[in-house]
C-alpha cells in the first residue's frame, strides 16, 4: 500500500508542468510615488464633507463620494442677460494676442556690445 501511494504520488509530481519562478516588480520604485501620485479607485469606500456652490452664488455643506472640497454646479448661460453672457464668453476664450512689430538689427548700436567680444 505505501509503495503504491509513492508510486502514484511521484507519477503525479512528474506530470505538473515546471514553471519558472514569477518576479513580482512593484510599480512603486521608491518612497515619492505616493506623494505625487492620486489613488486610481473607481469607488470610495466612505463619503466625504463637500461645500456645493449653487449658480445664484448659495452654498451647501454634503457629503460626497469623492474627497473634494468644493463642487461648482454649471452656469446656464441662455438664462443669463445678453451683455454679461458676452463678457463670460470673451473672458472664457481671449482673443489672440496681435504680432507686434519684429526688431531689427539695424536698430542695435553694436558698439555698446565690443566688450564681450575676444580680442
Amino acid at each position: 500500500m505505501a509503495a503504491a501511494s509513492r508510486a502514484l504520488s511521484a507519477l503525479r509530481l512528474d506530470t505538473i508542468p515546471r514553471l519558472p519562478p514569477v518576479i513580482a516588480l512593484s510599480s512603486r520604485s521608491n518612497s515619492n510615488r505616493t506623494s505625487i501620485s492620486h489613488l486610481h479607485r473607481q469607488l470610495y469606500g466612505r463619503l466625504y464633507p463637500v461645500l456645493l456652490v449653487k449658480t445664484d452664488g448659495s452654498t451647501i455643506r454634503l457629503r460626497y463620494k469623492e474627497p473634494k472640497r468644493i463642487l461648482m454646479l454649471p452656469l446656464d448661460s441662455n438664462t443669463l442677460p445678453e451683455a454679461e453672457r458676452k463678457a463670460r464668453l470673451r473672458r472664457q476664450f481671449p482673443s489672440k494676442a496681435k504680432a507686434g512689430a519684429e526688431d531689427t538689427f539695424e536698430s542695435i548700436d553694436l558698439g555698446a556690445y565690443e566688450r564681450f567680444w575676444k580680442k
